[in-house]
């Protein structure tokens, strides 16, 4: 798109943020002090013997040490979790808690809310161990909901298996993903506008008009007649009824109607009617920062609350993004990754044509700019994020999580799918992510004042 007039202003800034060398970089942004810790919380688990495989979760004791204290100490139902991760050795797992009759039980782990359901996750492609909670923190520190995190270290029938991220499982929660539970008995009025939750994600099932709403619209660019699938999360496919899955059916239709159609950028009957723009516009700077290659396309949450816009969000998933992909130019700095498409129209995975549309709209356009700058001059300036990634790396080394992690895996040196970069040490693999930030910023702030 071509540079307009009415964005001098927003480039002369630019220009004058870029100038005395960057001085961005040294922006003193306004974010927590991020603790150091000399030793991570202790996780153990006993299964007594058995197995932990992908479902059904069996039963297992877990206990949780925080230097001397205990924080948690009882009965869980565990199981591996994830899609492709669950090639690598090192498993993650999803986990229930459960009280002494083995029935789910709401607690808070590590002082996090309330709740039964939660996430070992287990950084391996990622050797920073730290791609996915930076993002995470971020996303909360913007003011947009995303999982709670913490490093752990893993133990499992007395055997060390890692540095672990002790994460919040998404799901509808007041704490969590903060909507209305829709009842199976809400099937009119305004009762049926609210809450649901959709992803656009890989299925272990074929794609039915039972598990899924079909898109009427093609992804731009795809080469092999790929459709796009939202699919039910809250309620989900055994729950929503007839009547609420065509309401919602019916609202997504009519967005993407609004955003295909000529009037589309009217701010009274276009898309603008539909969603929730600020949380789309976070949503989208998010995932550019990092050139998720799997942004947009794979693990993406959408939420409609009860008389409310559409949503974007939460995210997940960032394992593969900062530059950690080699495919799909998921490892440039330069690229946008709303144009997966263009790159990789053969991929069965898709984005939805609503970025390009979007960004044909001068007051969104507008909007993101205005976003951007004011997040480049706070939670985003180089500053901020790089104090983020040095104080994990800190964290890590100084509870010898980086030692123990990679003498249980020794892979510092190898390449593990789909490393664009192999590091021979864990400085060099922080050190290539820090570089990568610096570089993907200035790249933004180029491109999104052109926009």
């Amino acid at each position: 798109m071509k540079t307009r007039p009415n964005f001098l202003v927003f480039s002369f800034i630019m220009l004058f943020l870029f100038s005395c060398e960057k001085e961005t970089s040294n922006i003193e942004a306004p974010i927590d002090e991020i603790p150091l810790v000399t030793k991570l919380p202790q996780v153990a688990i006993n299964t007594n013997g058995t197995e932990i495989v992908d479902e059904p979760k069996i039963n297992a004791q877990m206990t949780i040490a925080v230097g001397d204290e205990i924080d948690y100490e009882g009965a869980i139902g565990i199981e591996i979790r994830g899609s492709s991760s669950q090639s690598f050795p090192k498993k993650q797992f999803g986990f229930e808690t459960r009280d002494a009759s083995n029935e789910d039980v709401n607690v808070s782990l590590l002082d996090f809310p309330e709740e039964e359901d939660w996430i070992l996750y287990a950084p391996y492609s990622d050797k920073s161990l730290i791609r996915n909670i930076l993002l995470y923190d971020l996303s909360r520190a913007i003011g947009r909901y995303a999982s709670r995190a913490k490093f752990v270290d893993v133990t499992i029938n007395g055997s060390y298996n890692g540095v672990y991220v002790l994460m919040e499982k998404l799901k509808r929660d007041d704490n969590r993903i903060a909507l209305n539970k829709l009842k199976i008995e809400e099937n009119s009025g305004e009762d049926l506008t609210g809450g649901y939750i959709l992803k656009v994600d890989k299925h272990k099932s074929p794609y039915t008009d039972v598990n899924s709403i079909l898109s009427a619209y093609a992804p731009n660019s795809s080469s092999s007649g790929q459709k796009i699938h939202f699919l039910y999360d809250t309620p989900d496919e055994d729950d929503i009824t007839t009547e609420q899955s065509a309401y919602i059916s019916d609202y997504l239709a009519s967005f993407e109607n609004a955003l295909s159609g000529s009037d589309f950028a009217n701010p009274s009957t276009g898309y603008a009617a539909y969603i929730d723009t600020q949380s789309f516009i976070e949503f989208f700077l998010l995932n550019e920062l990092s050139n998720n290659v799997d942004g947009y396309r794979i693990s993406t949450w959408l939420t409609k609350d009860k008389n409310k816009k559409l949503k974007m969000g939460p995210i997940w998933d960032f394992n593969l993004a900062f530059g950690n992909a080699n495919y799909c130019a998921g490892g440039a700095t330069n690229v946008w990754a709303y144009k997966f498409n263009e790159r990789c129209p053969e991929d069965s995975h898709q984005i939805p044509f609503w970025w390009n549309r979007l960004l044909e709209d001068p007051a969104f356009v507008s909007q993101l700019q205005a976003r951007w700058l004011a997040l480049r001059g706070a939670e985003f300036s180089n500053a901020a994020i790089l104090q983020r990634v040095d104080a994990y790396a800190e964290t890590l080394t100084l509870s010898d999580g980086i030692q123990n992690n990679f003498e249980k895996w020794p892979i510092l040196g190898q390449y593990v799918w789909p490393n664009k970069f192999v590091g021979n040490t864990y400085t060099e693999e922080v050190d290539y992510l820090k570089s990568w930030i610096n570089d993907r910023l200035s790249w933004l702030d180029t491109e999104i004042s052109g926009l």
